[in-house]
């Protein structure tokens, strides 16, 4: 195993110094003239040495594909590897070739390369999508219409020739410019573009390839959602264990996965967002059958390329996750009001206390009632009034929310509907169940011309009435970095931990990261801490993406007429308090 692994990193390595040798020799001129000079005549260099952006990033992307494991990557490496290894060897029959110590270096290297391979093979298992093939073909058909379409446009606006020449000269010139560095101009006298029209064709044909590269290797982009028999069994692990994790319930999220152990005691939900195979929360179950469900979970991940990662993770999940590989960083706080320790009295709550009060002399009311009490009617004008006040046409929220509202399967949910003195609806709340005996935060709507100060009085009523009911426990909203904006404030703080506090500051216009942590801590809640479990730290920045992505505030659209590619991620909505839960 050591072998195969060690292998394997040489491979990778491999790839990685000739990718990053090609880009130093696409600006470095002097270096850049010295390989192409050994890559010519009666020399050769090794194996995808050639000096040029275009290369580079060829040679970067099957660096990254490897790396990832991909049995795709390593197939197409063999294959042309084992080419380039087989021309080498003939050409050395030669002896103005073999002559010329440097090929002697070159052949070895690709060698060295070839037997790399071989010797790991076995260390690249990860599956690729088996729309693949032909989601590559299908965008390199297009792409190289639509590209060598877009040259032809480009050389016609551009042309600087005297002598005329129809459009499909000008297609023909593009199309051969895509294809290969230069076009045989000699051909076509009345065809002359500027150089940087040359220069930009080039660009678009490696960002061609690149595509069909990524389309060709890409991770199997999702698997099956739950089934109504595993939302069965996951209701019948909340109703036995649902206690465990106020966000239990959000697994019932049904874009979701789930992964079981092999005595069905326990289950891991997870969705697969950007090749990241991304669970939230604890796993579902009895604890001392979490590690079962984890297992198959991990190796899911690794057989299809996927990077796991966790996110809301409790210290106790996340200690079993670590025993697994998985490492972890404190992602924040969850807001949990304790019902029986819960006062309005004191100085500390007199804000709160005012705006209820000021809520409640002007008419407001609340409404408090399970989802299944609520008449058919009333659901749908509730679900209407919750659609017009969402800000954005994208439905927020992954770990912390359900995603759906009315649901029949969700009777046991609990709503709270404010009205104004006139007998208006101004605001919504919606909880899911915590167990038997607690509730967790899913959905907060409000019209913006309510008065200021209806959440809190809802919260408030809420937390009220909880005893009557029997709640016990109430979770709010969650507090990205909720410890540095306490403690950072604090006298005394390290400048690394004020200098990192004025940086959350400073996106909190635009994400409300403070103004969240501020908006808990005035029901002087008991937080939670969440964590964030990865495997590596140099994947945390596809994982933030992803989890931004599955949240719904960063946005991949699908290329026209391939919808199975995705496009870059889209601009993030900036969204209301209310939404970002």
């Amino acid at each position: 195993m050591g072998n195969t692994r060690g292998a394997a990193a040489f491979a990778v390595w491999y790839l990685r110094i000739v990718a990053s040798v090609n880009f130093l020799s696409a600006v470095w001129v002097t270096l850049g003239q010295d390989v192409r000079r050994h890559n010519q005549a009666d020399f050769f260099t090794p194996y995808l040495l050639t000096a040029g952006f275009a290369p580079g990033l060829f040679t970067a992307f099957l660096a990254v594909t490897m790396s990832r494991r991909k049995r795709a990557a390593w197939i197409l490496n063999l294959g042309l590897s084992g080419a380039f290894l087989g021309l080498f060897a003939l050409a050395m029959a030669f002896p103005e070739i073999r002559s010329h110590p440097q090929n002697w270096v070159s052949l070895a290297l690709t060698a060295a390369f070839v037997v790399a391979l071989l010797a790991g093979r076995r260390a690249f298992y990860a599956k690729g999508d088996r729309s693949n093939p032909r989601l590559a073909a299908a965008v390199g058909a297009g792409g190289l219409l639509g590209a060598s379409l877009l040259a032809a446009l480009l050389v016609t606006v551009t042309n600087r020739a005297s002598e005329p020449s129809t459009f499909l000269e000008r297609w023909r010139y593009g199309a051969l410019r895509l294809v290969s560095v230069a076009a045989d101009g000699r051909r076509l006298p009345g065809i002359a573009p500027p150089t940087w029209v040359d220069v930009a064709v080039n660009v678009l044909s490696t960002a061609l390839l690149l595509a069909v590269l990524y389309a060709a290797f890409r991770s199997r982009r999702a698997v099956d959602p739950l089934t109504e028999d595993d939302e069965k069994r996951l209701r019948e692990l909340l109703d036995r264990h649902g206690e465990r994790d106020s966000l239990g319930y959000f697994a019932l999220r049904r874009e979701k996965s789930v992964c079981w152990s092999p005595t069905g005691k326990a289950a891991v939900a997870y969705r697969v967002v950007g090749g990241v195979s991304l669970a939230s929360g604890d796993p579902l179950g009895d604890p001392e059958a979490w590690p079962g469900a984890i297992e198959p979970w991990l190796a899911e991940a690794r057989a299809h390329g996927w990077i796991p990662a966790v996110t809301g993770a409790s210290e106790e999940a996340g200690t079993v996750y670590a025993r697994h590989g998985l490492d972890a960083l404190e992602l924040g706080d969850e807001a949990v009001v304790d019902v029986a320790e819960f006062t309005l009295e004191g100085r500390a709550m007199r804000t709160v206390r005012q705006a209820c009060n000021r809520v409640r002399r002007a008419g407001y009311t609340v409404r408090v009632r399970r989802h299944e009490d609520i008449p058919a009617d009333e659901m749908a004008y509730l679900l209407r009034r919750a659609d017009d006040w969402r800000d954005g046409a994208a439905e927020r929220g992954f770990s912390m929310a359900l995603g759906r509202l009315g649901d029949p399967r969700d009777g046991r949910c609990v709503m709270l509907e404010c009205t104004d003195a006139d007998g208006e609806l101004r605001a919504l709340l919606s909880f899911v169940p915590w167990g038997p005996h607690g509730l967790s935060l899913d959905l907060m709507r409000r019209d913006r011309h309510g008065d200021n100060g209806l959440t809190e009085f809802m919260v408030i009523e809420l937390l009220r009435r909880a005893r009557e009911s029997g709640i016990a426990q109430v979770s709010l909203n969650f507090a990205v970095f909720r410890s540095v904006f306490e403690r950072g404030a604090r006298l005394g703080a390290g400048p690394v931990l004020r200098l990192w506090r004025s940086l959350l500051c400073f996106f909190s216009r635009w994400w409300q990261i403070e103004s969240l942590y501020r908006a808990n801590a005035k029901y002087r809640p008991v937080w939670e801490p969440r964590f964030l479990l990865f495997e590596k730290s140099a994947d945390l920045p596809r994982i933030a993406v992803a989890s931004a992505r599955a949240e719904g505030f960063l946005e991949a659209p699908g290329l026209p007429g391939l919808p199975g590619l995705p496009g870059l991620p889209g601009r993030p909505r900036r969204g209301r308090l209310e939404t970002l839960r």
